[in-house]
């Protein structure tokens, strides 16, 4: 292993972990293959890393929809699909962008508050009609109700297992 694969390993924390696969192109500019390629067991390491819906990430996203008054909340566990590009996807409903907005930014501040995490990725913000927050194992989806009826994510997932999310 070269000094800089231990270097990263000794500096990546377990809540930074997803930040070295989805840097890679960062990554390969900086150093050259033979490098790279002594990373591969830091990269199957962050790989194997599974959430569950008793993870923190996962119930403070839970917790933050319901407490800006997302409704029809639904887990879709994605583990067993080989296609799929996460763990869990998380859907809810908005009645209006101001809502759908309001939601997708007090996730973000709820998962960074408690879990120290920040999104790979959020889109959507522009128009509000759907937006995307994107925590690599736990994808977002907050929608308004006609897009989420034109697209069916539920439907088009139905082979993942599905659990309702309501406010207890």
């Amino acid at each position: 292993m070269t000094n800089l694969a231990a270097k990263i390993k000794e500096d990546l924390p377990v809540k930074q972990a997803n930040s070295l696969n989805l840097n890679k192109k960062t990554i390969k500019r900086k150093i050259d293959l033979s490098q790279l390629q002594a990373l591969a067991p830091v990269k199957i390491a962050i790989q194997n890393t599974r959430l569950t819906r008793k993870s923190r990430l996962f119930k403070t996203a839970v917790n933050a929809i319901l407490e800006k008054k997302g409704e029809n909340i639904i887990s879709l566990d994605m583990r067993k699909i080989p296609e799929a590009i996460a763990d869990f996807f998380l859907i809810c409903e908005a009645s209006n962008p101001t809502q759908v907005k309001a939601i997708g930014d007090f996730i973000q501040d709820e998962v960074k508050r408690v879990c120290g995490e920040i999104p790979h990725r959020h889109e959507g913000y522009q128009n509000a009609k759907w937006v995307l927050v994107d925590y690599v194992n736990l994808v977002i989806h907050i929608m308004q109700p006609e897009p989420r009826k034109f697209y069916q994510l539920e439907e088009m997932w139905s082979d993942a297992p599905a659990m309702v999310h309501k406010d207890e």
